[in-house]
């Protein structure tokens, strides 16, 4: 069988690429019609999500050791998939204060795939080697492979070549396991199956969604894991626009009994990290010692404080 002749093949056993029985009319569709049945559809993304939340929290793990061992997350995919994994890695700067690059997003094309198709770019595994190889991956990173239909050549490539230099894998895809092509198998295999989307093969709808769900999870999960987070709240956000910087003042007041002058007070002598002037203004500590605590305790607030009442 030809090469040709065999992804034909293997492209019609994929749920993705079959007819939604439910929206085989959706080209006579009104628009309140075609938002009801795209919703009904979207629905079920979720369910599907939860479906695999074990092997999500795993990946979590493994996001947050690389992290913390000081290694990267990398993101990789094609397509639309390539895009939602650069994605997460521009937003972990400004959510979490991460460096840039700690989490990375790699896309078969390379920058400009991000605003114009490339498509030809993700049919060979060699580009994906190379990306990883430029990256200088080692065993300290972990990289998560995004492909909705589980078999695309450059996110296969990638995942490969980080296996052999020892980083750990994960593969997010939206078909069942047994249709990805990765030989070995990564170390944390998320597979979604969404079914058939709502226009056949237009992987940008559930089957994104669902990807975009679980870079969610496994970013913010580590960030967590990290010590980033205060309660509910983000504590190591950067402040790069005017927004950041309200929002952080607002932080300190809402956890501590200070006013909006005295929050701005503590932010500038925290050199602006909100985590510093937050313990700052909970623990009445100057901007050096509440640094000392947050180093001490590995960036957790909580347990920082828990040390200062006990101590």
């Amino acid at each position: 069988m030809t090469d040709k002749k065999s992804l034909y093949v293997q492209l019609g056993k994929l749920d993705t690429e079959q007819r939604n029985p439910d929206t085989l009319h959706i080209d006579l569709a009104d628009p309140s019609e075609i938002v009801r049945l795209m919703n009904e559809e979207d629905r079920k993304v979720a369910e599907c999500v939860n479906n695999r939340s074990t092997q999500i929290a795993q990946a979590i793990d493994y996001a947050h050791r690389a992290l913390a061992g000081g290694g990267r997350l990398i993101y990789t995919g094609a397509g639309t998939s390539g895009r939602l994994g650069v994605l997460d890695a521009a937003e972990c700067p400004p959510t979490f204060g991460t460096r840039p690059d700690q989490v990375v997003g790699l896309i078969a094309g390379g920058r400009e795939a991000m605003f114009v198709a490339q498509e030809g770019s993700e049919d060979n595994p060699e580009n994906g080697e190379k990306d990883i190889a430029d990256l200088g991956v080692t065993h300290k990173d972990v990289v998560c492979g995004l492909a909705a239909s589980g078999r695309t050549p450059y996110v296969l490539g990638t995942l490969q070549e980080a296996q052999k230099r020892g980083a750990g894998t994960v593969m997010v895809c939206c078909v069942a396991a047994e249709h990805v092509k990765l030989d070995p198998q990564a170390d944390v295999m998320i597979d979604i199956p969404v079914g058939p989307e709502v226009i056949m093969g237009s992987t940008r709808l559930k089957s994104a969604t669902a990807q975009k769900m679980v870079c969610n999870m496994i970013s913010t999960g580590a960030m967590v894991r990290l010590g980033k987070v205060y309660e509910n709240v983000m504590v190591d956000l950067m402040l790069t626009n005017q927004k950041l910087v309200e929002r952080s003042r607002r932080i300190i007041c809402m956890f501590t009994d200070l006013d909006y002058e005295q929050a701005s007070d503590l932010l500038q002598q925290a050199g602006g990290k909100v985590k510093v002037a937050l313990l700052m203004g909970l623990a009445n500590l100057s901007a050096g010692e509440a640094e000392r605590q947050l180093d001490a305790h590995d960036g957790f607030i909580r347990a920082a404080l828990q040390s200062l009442e006990q101590g």
